[in-house]
């Protein structure tokens, strides 16, 4: 009986942590920069003292404490950005995920898949993929470990019990790239 335990818990391994680790071999390559936040820093975030008057505020914390995970990966190396592209790919084939929404402007397009939550306006998950941000990043100064770069690829990757109308507030208070875009998936989930 213990054999067949262990058996079934090495078979259905992966399926519980492929979704947590098949983005996190971006993390350690010299040409990506990334931006990490795990549940623990939500949950710290979400303890600081604020107005509770301020219902715009609460909301806010409300949201926060229920993210379990934030990553985000962004290069600007074509061979890199192309491996993007194909565990995005490999990833949504063996994933619960649908397609949200998508947004194409010359050569840049957005891509937002979820994972159903618990209504229409929750998700598990919310995975975006952004390519062909070059030419729009080519005259900007952004460095990525030290070195001015062209962001190429944006790849964000948000867990937990997540507010699609929301969404947006917390990629605006952070700063993180794409933040426009979720804006405009929250909003076009509001209608």
């Amino acid at each position: 009986m213990k054999k067949l335990i262990v058996i079934i818990v090495i078979i259905t391994a992966p399926m519980f942590s492929g979704a947590q680790s098949i983005f996190d071999k971006y993390e350690d390559m010299s040409e990506v920069a990334s931006v990490i936040v795990n549940q623990k820093m939500f949950s710290m975030i979400a303890s600081i003292d604020i107005d509770m008057d301020d219902p715009e505020a609460q909301e806010y914390m409300n949201m926060v404490k229920k993210i379990t995970g934030l990553k985000v990966f962004t290069t600007g190396d074509e061979s890199i950005s192309s491996d993007m592209k194909a565990t995005v790919d490999k990833y949504l084939r063996s994933s619960q995920l649908e397609e949200l929404m998508r947004i194409k402007d010359g050569e840049q397009t957005v891509k937002f898949y979820v994972k159903e939550g618990k209504d229409e306006n929750h998700v598990k998950e919310l995975l975006m993929f952004v390519s062909g941000l070059k030419e729009l990043t080519k005259e900007q100064n952004i460095e990525i470990n030290g070195k001015k770069r062209e962001i190429e690829t944006v790849l964000l990757s948000l867990t937990g019990d997540i507010d699609l109308r929301q969404v947006s507030k917390i990629t605006n208070q952070m700063d993180i790239p794409g933040g426009e875009q979720l804006k405009k998936a929250g909003d076009k989930n509001k209608n």
